[in-house]
């Protein structure tokens, strides 16, 4: 292809390709229309090759690697096989699409894995991916990499790294942008003059081209030009755009394109240099570097602190790489949100060929003295030659154990048959009759047992039902089998003696009951525990007839068991078709590999070598597996003419045969490979062929079959003697296949399957292909169907099951016009393929291993077969994988299991599975899912040691497959997900209110009551005038009362004593401290007494006081900072506190986390002074400053607001109102006392309504949970005010003691309201099992409710309850009501009300009701404008009691103003509003409140800087943590945050680090289906690791530094491709 660079062309003929190229990227004009226009423009300049040299024209192109082609005729030729083992252009296919990687590291970021999960410890599990010897991701250079123009894409000059601590993402690729070099990008479509920014940014994060499959499908660019079509309907854009070489063909679909030109269409005029510069790859190429060490140390141009930024930084350039082409076509899913739809591809491989007619096998029946029945053929042989040997066992070290002969199974089989039908039961009742059906249990060592058992049955008319042997009571799918034998009636199991002997026993010696099983009598058939028949019993044999000879049992493709019936007309005609297929003649040895119960081995080893009087050699499996070899050995010493094996026997006897010597295989004249049909069959045909032709194996003799346990064997390879005709071949292209359609692949060898033939249809058979879906319809000869066969020697059906039966062996194929083929039904075989030329059968697959993936058909044996080439023998078990589809997100997603070998090492298992990932990509155009590495041996196992698919598929589904190594794709294969969202323009003030009024919406809303009547104490401005009033008028009523973690009263203040402990405080603080009025002092006071007289201390003192929370005294590192943080901040002039926590403020522990020496003066209030100041300060303005309000929000941030006097007493008569709190009032508190609602509700309403408090510390109830509530009861108090935390405390803890507590006492009937104090969206589910736990403790459903306040206004909402029948009680608020929203409507920001229980519904309980004097709007965050009832927007509030600004931000100096003084942008621009920072909505409810006003209820759905922005939408982390929490059982915990675009899920794992890898699919799986959302990052860490605040809230943003600091030491740390 090199004279492309020749090419004389024109300027304006290269413009005009250009605009072409532009046209076709944008979707102007169809691929079609794109080669006519491109082939007329280049006509003139191309010399026309005929189609044969355009074919070695490819031949000629200067391959990288030597093309897959070449490479396959030299090695054919050649005859050496460097790789013995596996012959088979599928290694090689493999091999080809590696071998672009073949010097190269590894794409995707290791998984971190703590220490103790590594089997074999490697050093490299947490270096850096810079470091790591396998974390930098290959370098594209493969010959047709676009960016070598510019010598590396943008390395040198176009990333610059930034010295200035942490660059903002946003920054880094701008600048990126603007200082890149233009290199290219394969999805860019901004073709003029190649300055497109979109194709810098691709290349400044990808500096590489990937074609449509992200991160891994490197070799994917290869793929795409070759295999003719792109995939998703899209055409092509070129990979290559400005003007680097393009060494791969373009698509070549049809003969009249096989002259299609070179691809010149990227010459634009604007670039005259690329023009000059000779396109022959002469220049030297920088390789764009990707993942090396230099760069990932500043994670690509941003400073990373630490690797795992460093992994998440890799992770989020190769996701940024151009993906797949976009889908077109939607279809909707219920609502806005568009789930793409797959479309047919047009330019797909269709079916052309004539519709396809039946094929008859031969005539049946050449020979004539055929027995009428196998019991008459027992019967011949069991008399005419009794010492004829039929059949010889072997023990484990290979000698032979036992020769039965003709003479002694007739003889015992005649016993069995007596026994079964006169022994057991009585005489009048006996337990088995002529029909029934019974079980034959027997174990794969003894086929002899099993082979008079079965011959009872026959002799005896019962219907033998074999099964395998159950060894525990739960056995991978030993369950189903249990059902089976229930549905067939067995009442008793046929079983051998030391098989009974080894069942596992009962303590009593009984044979227990098997999970599932029906109740068995178990009837050992050895011939000394029977008694012999009398003389005159003789059984009845008949000729075939069409009763049922045996059922066989077969296991679908869900782990269900299904019996199917043959009749003994149907056994004998098969016989007797395999006879006359193989040639068997009398007395022939053969020797059997197989199982005997079912399938090939019986047919050959049980049924037809007794019709034909042969010699059977029984290899147990047991002897397979400690000699490999010995079928071989058997067959040499026994002249073995025909041997029946599996693809897998061959395989293990090449892998033994070096050390034998002697081995001659001349004898044999048939090897019957029973699995012939499947993919990976014809490499060990190939393989052993080549091995043993020296030893006198001869090429014909190897006879592939195909069976099913439906249609039993659908067609067999003939064993000639003319050796000149060669055996059939397929080379099939996977694209074609996966569309259906047989195309013979000569083009591209990489992505094929090759079969080959099973031989011509059964004798007295006839067969036809049919659709697999839908109505049974002739194929055309070229499409792959499903096989169907017409003939007697079929199973008749399904044990029982009368409607799949007419599915399955009732089909009544149909021709094009619609009419049946043939009037007797056909059979489905459950085999896909087709009939090729001379008749002969080709399988492509099975139904039950079909996987359809977004419209295309991928067989699981292919791809098995394809992860089994890449290097197997390294790193897992050959026979060990599974490969399944599961469905996420409205389409199939394929899963890889496979058995790691203990000895490989987490670097090397991880390189394998990134590269079957490449090989699959690459070979079947189809993205993994998950790929899973499990320990040796953890698989359940089928009976012959094969992997059971359906219990693994369910361990993968339930998360108790504990693999050891996970790898997820979700990014590259999941292309279905809704459209990103794009955002509106927004619209004008006038047009939302006129778009309001029109579709009758009201704007959203709503105020508390008025505040009423002003009464005695709401005359004074200032709590401190209050106090004195009370300490004057009641001095003796209690106030506030203390519990210890006993229940006791641990102390109690009355009106007086709070009013004098505060005057000393007050005379303290200006006498020691010198402070003068409105100095600021920190109050360091755990939760209780002292720290309430304190802070009326200092309002005494005219001083402004701050509620520090102490630092933990076991604790101290963590806790302490933060104290001295808030003493700094607040710039408090002095510390009050206890002494016990003075002396800990001054330690030696303190001073190792910070500097004691720069503590302002600390007080201590334990010994007072006793004189009273000279005089009470008061206040001169009620604006100035009461007190700060310090506290630290979800994202981290610390912040002070101010409150003035004036709004603490609006506030307190609020508060007062809403709850209708007076003196004869108690009220219990358990809450933090240091900031918001639980501070005002602990220190300053009871002086300000008069109502006692008691005080109970959180803390205490972790030592006694039920310390809460059993002071509630024992004080009858009807008001309880607790935290989410505390409530979780007793949900948790006294879950079980709910009785005992009652026997207690313990009554919560008077209880009428219980206020959950909150600053989040209201914990439904919390609240939910908290009433109902309680609810036998007298506690009513309704007295449960919330509250909500933020910095802005510490109470908006809080709900004191009306109870119905308490009405008389107080106050009489509705209910709290409880909405069901749809989630996906939130995310745009819209409120949409659903039905309980509909899909994607999300429960909001309100928020509580508007405390009285509080005004609530809901405007827009971005434009401030007011919003209509079905918006999602920012909660504004309007009230007296708003606090008065910030004090200080620490955390984010610039933080608006405007939080405490917004203006809407229209309406009512007048009125100034704090903003909450909470998203929320209103709804007007059908309730009314005293005073017969409507109620309006808020609803709060979360923090507005919490919320994500994902996709264009806007997601709440709790409910992607809600969903990921229900998916397994060991997850406790969980936290969501954003990194740059990329959602990063921590989850927290209670149970064996063992399951931390469960926890990545099923999270994954989850997130996408719920939320449409791709997890980037997994984290599973221990218990507690992610923090929480006092609140209980959790902190995410601390919990993401930890992260990103590597700070967490997680189990696991997975990244998501």
């Amino acid at each position: 292809m090199a004279d492309r660079d020749a090419l004389p062309l024109p300027l304006e003929v290269r413009a005009r390709l250009a605009e072409l190229e532009l046209e076709l990227s944008e979707g102007d004009i169809t691929q079609k229309g794109y080669e006519k226009k491109r082939a007329k423009l280049l006509g003139a300049y191309l010399p026309q090759p005929s189609g044969m040299e355009a074919s070695m024209a490819h031949e000629r192109r200067p391959p990288m690697a030597p093309s897959a082609a070449s490479r396959y005729h030299r090695r054919r030729s050649s005859g050496t096989r460097d790789e013995r083992y596996r012959s088979d252009v599928h290694t090689e296919a493999v091999q080809a699409a590696l071998a672009k990687h073949k010097e190269r590291k590894m794409a995707v970021p290791m998984p971190s894995k703590r220490r103790s999960l590594v089997v074999q410890t490697s050093m490299d599990a947490y270096t850096p991916p810079g470091l790591s010897p396998l974390s930098s991701l290959p370098p594209l250079t493969d010959t047709s990499s676009g960016s070598e123009e510019e010598g590396g894409g943008g390395q040198g000059e176009g990333t610059p790294t930034s010295s200035q601590g942490s660059v903002s993402m946003e920054h880094w690729i701008s600048r990126a942008i603007h200082q890149g070099s233009t290199t290219s990008s394969s999805s860019s479509s901004t073709q003029s003059g190649g300055s497109g920014a979109a194709s810098r940014l691709a290349d400044v994060l990808a500096q590489t081209h990937v074609g449509k499959s992200g991160p891994i499908g490197h070799l994917s660019l290869k793929r795409k030009t070759l295999l003719g079509v792109a995939e998703n309907g899209h055409s092509l854009r070129r990979s290559c755009e400005f003007g680097s070489d393009l060494l791969w063909p373009p698509p070549l679909e049809s003969d009249e394109n096989h002259s299609a030109p070179p691809d010149v269409t990227t010459y634009t005029s604007d670039q005259p240099t690329q023009v000059e510069r000779p396109h022959v790859s002469t220049v030297p190429r920088t390789t764009p570097k990707y993942g090396n060490a230099e760069l990932m140390e500043t994670g690509d141009g941003v400073p990373v602190s630490s690797r795992v930024s460093a992994k998440i930084q890799q992770l989020v350039n190769t996701l940024k790489m151009p993906r797949r082409p976009p889908l077109r076509e939607f279809f909707v899913d219920d609502f806005e949100e568009l789930l793409e739809v797959q479309q047919p591809d047009p330019n797909q491989p269709k079916a052309e060929g004539a519709p396809m007619l039946t094929m008859r096998g031969d005539q049946l029946g050449v020979v004539t003295n055929w027995p009428p029945s196998l019991e008459a053929a027992l019967q011949r042989w069991g008399t005419i030659s009794p010492k004829a040997p039929c059949l010889t066992t072997m023990d484990t070290n290979g000698k032979p154990l036992y020769v039965l002969t003709y003479g002694k199974l007739w003889t015992r089989s005649i016993k069995v048959a007596y026994n079964i039908l006169h022994k057991l039961g009585t005489k009048q009742e006996p337990m088995v009759r002529p029909g029934d059906r019974v079980a034959l249990v027997f174990p794969n060592n003894d086929p002899a047992a099993f082979m008079v058992a079965f011959y009872g049955c026959l002799l005896a008319e019962v219907v033998p039902v074999p099964i395998e042997v159950p060894l525990t009571r739960k056995d991978a799918g030993s369950q189903q089998i249990g059902f089976l034998l229930g549905s067939c009636g067995v009442t008793v199991a046929l079983t051998s003696d030391a098989c009974h002997k080894g069942l596992p026993k009962g303590p009593t010696g009984e044979i227990p009951q098997f999970k599932g099983w029906p109740k068995l009598l178990w009837f050992v058939t050895e011939s000394k525990h029977l008694s012999k028949p009398p003389r005159d019993w003789f059984p009845h044999i008949k000729d075939a007839n069409n009763d049922t000879a045996y059922i066989e049992y077969k296991t679908c493709k869900d782990g269900s068991v299904l019996g199917v019936t043959v009749m003994r007309i149907a056994m004998l005609t098969h016989c007797q078709a395999l006879t006359q297929s193989c040639g068997y003649t009398e007395a022939e040895t053969i020797v059997n590999v197989l199982d005997f119960k079912k399938d090939v081995g019986l047919w050959h080893g049980i049924l037809t070598s007794v019709m034909n009087m042969m010699h059977v050699i029984s290899i147990p499996y047991s002897l397979m597996k400690v000699n490999p070899l010995s079928w071989i050995q058997k067959v040499c010493q026994y002249k073995a003419k025909v041997a029946c094996v599996k693809s897998r026997d061959m395989h293990w006897a090449l892998v033994a045969h070096r050390d034998q010597r002697d081995i001659n295989l001349t004898s044999l004249r048939m090897l019957v490979v029973a699995d012939g049909s499947n993919p990976w069959s014809i490499s060990s045909c190939d393989a052993f062929l080549n091995v043993f032709q020296s030893k006198g194996l001869r090429p014909e003799v190897i006879c592939p079959c195909a069976s099913s346990p439906e249609a039993l064997t659908v067609a067999i390879r003939r064993p000639t003697d003319d050796s000149s005709q060669p055996p059939g071949r397929g080379v099939l292209s996977m694209n074609g296949l996966s569309h259906g359609v047989i195309r013979v692949d000569s083009e591209e060898r990489l992505s094929v399957l090759t079969v080959q033939d099973v031989g011509t249809v059964m004798p007295g058979a006839m067969m036809c292909v049919v659709k697999p879906e839908g109505v049974p319809q002739l194929c055309r000869t070229d499409e792959i169907g499903e096989i169907c066969v017409c003939s007697i020697a079929t199973g008749t059906s399904y044990y029982g099951l009368s409607g799949m039966t007419k599915n399955q062996f009732e089909v009544f194929p149909m021709t094009g016009a619609g009419a049946p083929v043939s009037e007797y039904p056909f059979t489905r075989t459950g085999l896909l393929g087709f009939i090729g030329p001379g008749g002969l059968v080709f399988i492509a697959g099975k139904m039950d291993g079909l996987m359809v993936v977004s419209g295309r058909r991928h067989n699981a044996d292919d791809i098995v077969a394809t992860a089994l080439a890449v290097e197997p023998m390294k790193f897992v078990y050959r026979g060990r994988i599974a490969v399944f589809s599961v469905t996420v997100l409205h389409d199939e997603r394929i899963v890889v299991v496979a058995e790691q070998r203990p000895d490989s090492t987490e670097e090397d298992s991880f390189q394998w599975m990134s590269r079957v990932l490449q090989a699959i990509d690459s070979i079947h155009g189809v993205g993994v899912f998950c790929l899973a590495l499990v320990p040796a041996n953890t698989l359940p196992k089928t009976p012959l040691g094969g992997i059971h698919l359906s219990e693994t598929k369910q361990l993968f589904l339930e998360g108790s497959l504990h693999p050891c190594n996970v790898l997820m794709c979700p990014h590259t294969c999941v292309t279905n997900l809704p459209k990103p969202r794009q955002k509106q323009p927004e619209i004008g003030p006038a047009s939302v209110m006129v778009g309001n009024l029109v579709s009758g919406k009201r704007i959203a809303q709503a105020s508390g009551r008025d505040l009423g009547q002003i009464e005695d104490n709401d005359q004074f401005l200032f709590l401190s005038e209050v106090l004195q009033w009370r300490a004057q008028t009641t001095p003796d009523h209690v106030l506030f009362t203390l519990l210890s973690s006993r229940g006791a009263i641990l102390s109690s203040l009355t009106c007086v004593q709070l009013h004098k402990r505060a005057e000393k405080i007050a005379a303290m603080l200006m006498e020691r401290g010198h402070l003068q009025d409105g100095d600021h002092v920190a109050l360091v006071y755990p939760p209780g007494i002292d720290l309430i007289a304190a802070f009326y201390g200092c309002l005494y003192a005219g001083c402004v006081p701050i509620t520090v929370r102490p630092p933990h005294p076991q604790n101290i590192a963590t806790t302490l900072p933060t104290v001295k943080m808030i003493v700094e901040v607040s710039r408090s002039s002095c510390v009050m506190t206890s002494q016990v926590i003075s002396k800990l403020l001054k330690s030696k522990e303190a001073s190792a986390a910070v500097d004691v020496r720069t503590w302002p003066p600390v007080l201590d209030t334990d010994d007072l002074p006793k004189k009273k100041p000279p005089q009470l300060y008061k206040p001169s303005n009620p604006d100035t400053l009461a007190y700060l309000d310090f506290s630290v929000s979800t994202t981290g941030m610390l912040a002070g607001v101010k409150m003035s006097h004036s709004a603490t007493s609006a506030f307190c008569r609020s508060i007062k109102l809403q709850c209708e709190l007076y003196p004869s009032r108690e009220v219990a508190i358990c809450l933090d006392p240091y900031c918001g609602l639980g501070f005002v509700l602990w220190c300053l309403c009871s002086v300000y309504s008069g109502h006692q408090s008691i005080l109970i510390p959180p803390s205490e109830l972790e030592v006694n949970p039920a310390l809460w509530l059993l002071a509630v009861s024992q004080f009858r108090v009807r008001d309880t005010f607790c935290s989410y935390s505390v409530m979780e405390l007793c949900t948790k803890g006294l879950g079980l003691q709910t009785e005992s507590l009652k026997a207690r006492g313990l009554d919560l009937s008077r209880v009428r309201t219980c206020v959950v104090v909150a600053e989040e969206r209201p914990r439904i589910a919390l609240t939910q099992s908290f009433s109902k736990l309680f609810k036998d403790l007298g506690l009513h459903p309704r007295a449960v409710s919330t509250s909500f306040g933020c910095r802005v206004n510490l109470a908006i909402c809080l709900q004191p309850h009306g109870l119905g029948k308490l009405a008389d009680q107080g106050t009489s608020g509705p209910d709290p009501t409880t909405v069901f929203v749809d989630m996906r409507a939130l995310r745009h920001d819209r409120v949409r009300l659903v039905e309980r229980g509909s899909p994607h519904s999300l429960p909001l309980m309100e928020s509580g009701k508007i405390l009285p004097g509080v005004r609530i709007i809901i405007a827009n965050p971005e434009t401030k404008g007011p919003l209509g009832d079905s918006h999602l927007g920012e909660i504004w509030v309007h009230s007296a009691h708003n606090g008065s600004g910030y004090f200080t931000v620490y955390g984010d100096e610039a933080l608006q103003s405007d939080h405490f003084t917004s203006r809407l942008s229209f309406g009512d621009t007048a009125t100034v509003w704090a903003r909450t920072g909470y998203l929320g909505f209103l709804r007007r409810t059908e309730l009314t409140d005293a005073s017969g006003e409507r109620h309006d209820a808020l609803y709060v759905v979360g923090a507005l800087d919490e919320a994500m922005e994902l996709r264009g939408m806007r997601y709440h982390p709790i409910d992607i943590e809600t969903s990921v929490i229900r998916t397994h059982k060991s997850i406790t915990e969980c936290a969501v945050f954003p990194w740059t675009n990329l959602l990063v899920v921590v989850v927290e794992l209670e149970g064996s680090e063992q399951e931390a890898l469960d926890l990545v699919p099923l999270v994954t799986h989850a997130v996408l289906e719920e939320h449409y959302l791709i997890v980037g990052v997994v984290v599973v860490v221990d218990i507690g690791v992610i923090p929480i605040n006092s609140r209980g809230e959790k902190q995410r943003m601390h919990l993401r530094d930890g992260f990103l600091a590597d700070q967490l030491d997680p189990i696991y740390v997975a990244y998501n491709m």
